[in-house]
């Protein structure tokens, strides 16, 4: 079996997880506190970093994406990345998007300021000039969502994609926290609505930490 060393806020390791649903693929998750750069574990990805995959033979995967796109092809069904050249480029320009740019830009800035700095540096106090940065830089990714799900059903085009993937791990990440103002951006809303609905999510939404729980809208399809 499959076996992948996560950190349920990580939004790295939530695009792995739900390409692992997507495909229907069984896999047993064990939480990893890369913090503490275990040594077996920085044997298996010397960056310290997850998302790891390990397959039943032995072979170790690192880096979300490449992960995500090495199970894209062992498992084709269903498709996550288009059979054509140009729409393959188009979903992989905006999972390059959510995966460095939103996530420098709004995932360290919240998630990494607020959980991450305290799990890793004995209770430290996060900076609230980072955290009010995040907050500033979370309504242009939200209004770019809204913009692109006025012109195409999905991000990428007319199908669900590793982008929409991307995008709603980054964002899953900060919604956990309570941290989206979706009050403000009714198209990514309405875009984040339907993914959340799909059964792949069903596991993030069942996350719970103990010690900090999600506001009562997070696994609301609804809100």
């Amino acid at each position: 079996m499959i076996t992948l060393y996560h950190h349920p806020l990580c939004a790295l390791s939530r695009l792995v997880r739900l390409v692992l649903a997507e495909k229907k693929l069984e896999f047993e998750a064990r939480i990893e506190k890369f913090w503490e750069r275990r040594p077996e574990f920085m044997e298996m990805n010397p960056a310290g970093e997850v998302p790891v995959l390990v397959e039943e033979d032995g072979a170790t995967l690192a880096d979300a994406v490449a992960i995500a796109e090495y199970l894209d092809e062992v498992h084709r069904d269903p498709p996550l990345l288009p059979a054509a050249a140009a729409a393959r480029a188009e979903v992989r320009r905006l999972v390059g998007w959510f995966c460095v740019r939103f996530h420098a830009e709004v995932t360290v800035n919240l998630s990494g300021e607020k959980v991450f700095k305290r799990l890793s540096t004995q209770h430290a106090e996060p900076d609230s000039r980072k955290i009010r940065t995040g907050f500033a830089n979370i309504h242009e990714h939200l209004n770019y969502i809204g913009w692109l799900t006025e012109r195409r059903t999905w991000l990428a085009g007319g199908d669900f994609t590793l982008a929409d993937i991307a995008a709603a791990a980054q964002i899953s990440a900060i919604d956990y926290m309570g941290d989206v103002p979706w009050e403000r951006h009714a198209g990514a809303r309405d875009w984040y609505a339907r993914v959340k609905s799909r059964p792949s999510f069903r596991p993030l939404l069942n996350d719970h930490l103990p010690g900090m729980p999600p506001p009562r809208h997070y696994a609301d399809l609804d809100f």
